[in-house]
């Protein structure tokens, strides 16, 4: 009884990360003589391969966590500090009108996303100008989230590009004290 909960435990939880559970065939050495009854045996532990909690780079494993996500986009940046996975594509870089915006997913298994990236989220360019985000739309709450963190585009009616190479969004406090992207502007 305890080998089918512990299989169908494992069965539950790989729904949520599509990794499937992966069985091993149990050697000899796997049991134990014991005096206990046959149905009080503990499932040997060579029946479950151990859980990997280091951050994947694995392609089809970031591919299943971002499935809308192409992950060759070169603008694509990912962070993967803490428990948290996040990944940052700018949308519209090389054509702002009102506003920048960056598309932010982030994923993970045991922290709860229910922050507000436009108060953790800053854009600063290499001109020495820092700008706070205005808006961040995404659903409160989860383990699995994605949506649009916006900026200004215009300050003062100057272009917030102007004058920039290099841009860096900083976010702070999302299971790690700062995650930072860059992008080299062209």
């Amino acid at each position: 009884m305890k080998q089918f909960a512990i299989l169908a435990l494992a069965i539950l939880l790989s729904g949520c990360t599509g990794v499937q559970p992966v069985l091993v065939e149990p050697t000899a050495e796997a049991f134990v003589t014991s005096t206990l009854p046959p149905t009080s045996l503990p499932l040997p532990t060579s029946f479950l391969a151990p859980v990997n909690t280091t951050p994947t780079t694995d392609p089809s494993i970031l591919a299943q966590l971002f499935p809308n996500s192409n992950m060759e986009d070169e603008l694509t940046r990912m962070d993967q500090q803490g428990m948290v996975i996040v990944e940052v594509t700018p949308i519209n870089l090389g054509m702002a009108g009102d506003a920048l915006v960056f598309e932010i997913a982030m994923n993970t298994h045991s922290v709860d996303l229910s922050m507000d990236l436009a108060q953790l989220a800053t854009l600063s360019t290499d001109a020495g100008r820092v700008f706070q985000a205005v808006s961040w739309d995404a659903p409160r709450g989860g383990h699995h989230i994605s949506g649009e963190l916006v900026f200004p585009a215009l300050v003062d009616g100057i272009s917030v590009l102007d004058g920039a190479s290099k841009i860096t969004l900083r976010i702070r406090d999302v299971d790690a004290a700062m995650r930072t992207f860059e992008w080299d502007l062209q």
